[in-house]
């Protein structure tokens, strides 16, 4: 199985980076991972809701673009189902057992995900009715995989 973490914009702070990538070298014993950016659109100030709906479209259609129909697709929205660490696990282990070759978790941008990303999603997850900014979302998915990796493994980690 492989793991994609697919998201809009670049990971810019430096702190940000190395946080990531230190869950990817982290995760890397355990699956097969990769992180795609896709460039994010510039949203003008005081930009109407139109306007914020065009840019999520743009958006929305270059994730699409990096999707294949065979991918099991899980977005990160608000509105998503939460759950504990351990159900997270459990769900990543059955994703493995499944045969699903490829899970992509789709982060947005600034402005969320288009009406179409989120029809193609197979499961909508959240992490808190709280909105993050999306680049420190990465390293909240990033560290919940390898979380859920040490549970599965029943390796020491999760408190």
């Amino acid at each position: 199985m492989k793991i994609t973490i697919l998201c809009v914009g670049k990971c810019k702070e430096k702190y940000m980076q190395q946080a990531v990538a230190e869950y990817v070298k982290r995760l890397s014993r355990y699956v097969k991972m990769q992180i795609i950016e896709v460039p994010d659109e510039k949203t003008p100030e005081g930009a109407s809701t139109r306007q914020e709906e065009q840019i999520k479209e743009k958006e929305g259609k270059r994730l699409l673009e990096k999707i294949r129909s065979e991918d099991e697709v899980v977005v990160l929205a608000i509105e998503g189902e939460q759950m504990k660490s351990e159900e997270f696990a459990h769900q990543i282990n059955q994703y493995g057992i499944s045969g699903k070759g490829n899970v992509v978790f789709v982060i947005g941008g600034s402005l969320g995900l288009s009406h179409e990303v989120m029809k193609r999603a197979n499961q909508k997850l959240s992490f808190s009715k709280m909105t993050f900014p999306h680049q420190l979302m990465r390293v909240i998915l990033l560290e919940q995989i390898y979380r859920a990796y040490r549970i599965i493994k029943k390796e020491p980690y999760h408190k």
